[in-house]
């Protein structure tokens, strides 16, 4: 970022606007909002900011500009229409040390203003740091669409009433309370218009610590997808913003942790291949405890839970300690990695089998049974299967001679660094070696219904990087 995004204490701060024209009329609606004193320089002023000076809203200033004129101010808005009449009072502003923002000049901005969703005590602040205007206030279109007018009366009720909350109920219940305000209930009665009924519900709620909500601990086991942040779901960003803690292996984006709630506690648990810092059977016992001293427990998982993801070791565990919890599925490997060759793994007419297996065994790689009974119409999408590669080949081309099988290779599937490749099957771990590619890869070897008989030369090695 080359702007850093803030929110101002406004309330009896001095904002300087200079300007008497519509520009200057835009800041000052802007900054009326808030409870700033707002000091307008300039020799006439324009009907709308007359009105405002006449209501006692605004300031008029009249006298010569200097320096002084901008000390101890919040903000300075320069908005007199000639750029160099902006340029030469923009020296003088920051002469006096003021933050200062230029209109339609933004290398002379300290501050850039942005596009506004007010909820008031809600604000939401769109940036594109001056560079597409017309975009942030698309993105505020779809804001205004989708919060509902009254949620910033919904808020500040509850700001009115946290104190109560803090003296009656623990943080672990109070934000429980919180969490059911803003996704049940009182939030539907609110924005029905029902809101002296939202108002009784969440006051009896506060007095009686009877709101519906999960007393002991439970776990969500949640699929990350395949590493990039913006593949993992709605329901998994919602989990990880409501976690007490956090257990996550490598994941494939570090950025997917700046989804979740700030004081969440997160805990590397480090299940690299061949080296696992933390052993399956202590994850499993910490998810457990964790969620027997109340706490919200997320085990965030790459791709998605049930596929080669140990979820039923951990699963079985929770059952057998009366734990509650869910499954949040995720984009698994497969899927991402078809997506990334633009290709479906199926096609009527030509795939109908999908099999999703692994080379990868608890004693070491090893050839899939899929792939020692490859059936026509069958796509086999082999996780985990790089370091059997060498079997793979021999299998089949020893089992299919006559067939051109080709296998598609996606390593590091929609992320930074994304590999493709297609080539023969007899070229397999050549071209694994020839690409760097020693894990985290996706194989697929499709055997059509209208599979073709080799007649010409061997298909090329194809590679590509992203």
């Amino acid at each position: 970022m080359k702007t850093f995004p803030m929110f101002l204490q406004m309330a009896g701060r001095r904002v300087v606007i200079v300007g008497g024209g519509e520009q200057a009329a835009q800041k000052a609606r802007l900054i009326l909002k808030t409870e700033a004193e707002v000091d307008v320089w300039a020799p006439t002023l324009d009907p709308e900011l007359s009105d405002l000076v006449k209501a006692g809203r605004i300031t008029h200033q009249i006298a010569r500009i200097s320096p002084d004129s901008f000390s101890d101010t919040a903000l300075v808005f320069i908005a007199t229409g000639c750029p160099g009449t902006d340029m030469a009072l923009h020296t003088l502003a920051k002469d006096a040390a003021a933050t200062v923002n230029v209109v339609d000049q933004p290398d002379l901005c300290d501050a850039i203003t942005p596009s506004i969703v007010d909820r008031d005590p809600v604000i939401v602040a769109i940036g594109t740091e001056g560079t597409a205007p017309v975009l942030a206030r698309q993105i505020k279109t779809k804001l205004e669409e989708i919060l509902e007018p009254r949620l910033g009366d919904l808020a500040a009720l509850a700001g009115r009433l946290r104190q109560a909350a803090s003296a009656r109920l623990a943080p672990r219940a109070r934000r429980d309370l919180w969490r059911w305000v803003f996704n049940d209930s009182p939030r539907q009665l609110f924005t029905s218009g029902a809101e002296r009924d939202a108002a009784k519900m969440i006051k009896t709620a506060i007095e009686t610590g009877d709101f519906g909500a999960t007393r002991g601990g439970s776990v969500s086991l949640v699929g990350a997808g395949p590493g990039s942040k913006d593949l993992i779901t709605l329901r998994g960003v919602q989990r990880l913003q409501e976690a007490d803690a956090i257990y996550y292996d490598r994941l494939l984006d570090p950025e997917i942790l700046e989804l979740a709630r700030r004081d969440a506690e997160r805990i590397y648990v480090g299940k690299a291949p061949g080296c696992h810092t933390w052993p399956q059977e202590k994850i499993t016992q910490t998810l457990v405890s964790a969620a027997r001293r109340g706490q919200r427990v997320v085990r965030l998982k790459c791709g998605d839970p049930g596929v080669f993801g140990r979820s039923t070791e951990e699963t079985s565990a929770l059952k057998a300690a009366g734990i509650p919890f869910e499954i949040v599925p995720g984009v698994t490997a497969a899927c991402a990695a078809a997506a990334s060759l633009g290709e479906s793994l199926t096609d009527r007419g030509t795939i109908d089998t999908l099999v999703l297996t692994t080379g990868h065994r608890e004693n070491g790689y090893r050839v899939p049974d899929a792939i020692t009974d490859l059936r026509p119409g069958t796509c086999v999408a082999l996780y985990m299967a790089v370091g059997a590669a060498p079997q793979i080949k021999r299998q089949l081309t020893r089992d299919h001679p006559d067939t051109a099988l080709e296998v598609q290779v996606v390593a590091k599937a929609q992320r930074q660094g994304q590999i493709t490749l297609t080539c023969p099957i007899s070229e397999l771990d050549v071209a694994l070696k020839a690409n760097g590619i020693t894990g985290e890869a996706m194989l697929m070897v499709r055997r059509s219904n209208a599979h073709r008989h080799v007649t010409a030369a061997p298909v090329p090695l194809t590679a590509i990087g992203t």
